[in-house]
């Protein structure tokens, strides 16, 4: 009755389609990491900031944050459970909009920042965009502050 217990069953698996799969992966994992890290690498050279930031995960991001002109710490509001993805959506487009006034470039370049990230930072690294400063709130077109309005029309009456 208990006989059936008592065979032994032998199964027989195969672990290196399993092994090879992840070393695709992996490959596939390290060239798109360095792909985008080369990417930041341009645009951070010509805006300025550190090389090395543009090979760490995090700090990547909190350094084009700055070029653009946002505040760095905005990257962390995407380690909020729940809806910092979201958050992190909604502050992306703000930052490649004004990443691409940041290199004098328009809304259609910013919509391409925006799909094709890593293309569009490539252009500006390593093209002909030249860095014209952040373009973050109230800063205008290139982090230059407005000029004041002008005077009056006539000059003031000379004192005698």
């Amino acid at each position: 009755m208990l006989a059936w217990l008592a065979q032994e069953t032998t199964t027989t698996t195969s672990s290196s389609g399993g092994g090879a799969a992840l070393a695709i992966i992996f490959v596939i994992f390290i060239a798109v990491y360095l792909l985008s890290a080369f990417a930041f690498l341009g645009v951070f050279r010509k805006s300025g900031k550190p090389a090395w930031a543009a090979f760490v995960p995090i700090a990547n991001t909190w350094f084009l944050f700055e070029t653009a002109g946002r505040p760095g710490w905005w990257v962390l509001l995407g380690l909020i459970p729940f809806c910092g993805g979201l958050i992190l959506l909604i502050l992306w487009i703000l930052v490649v909009m004004d990443l691409a006034k940041s290199f004098g470039k328009g809304g259609g370049f910013a919509v391409g920042l925006f799909f094709l990230s890593i293309i569009f930072l490539y252009i500006l690294g390593y093209g002909s965009a030249e860095y014209l400063g952040p373009a973050g709130p109230n800063k205008g077109y290139g982090g230059a502050v407005p000029p004041p309005p002008p005077g009056p029309a006539f000059p003031p009456p000379a004192v005698q």
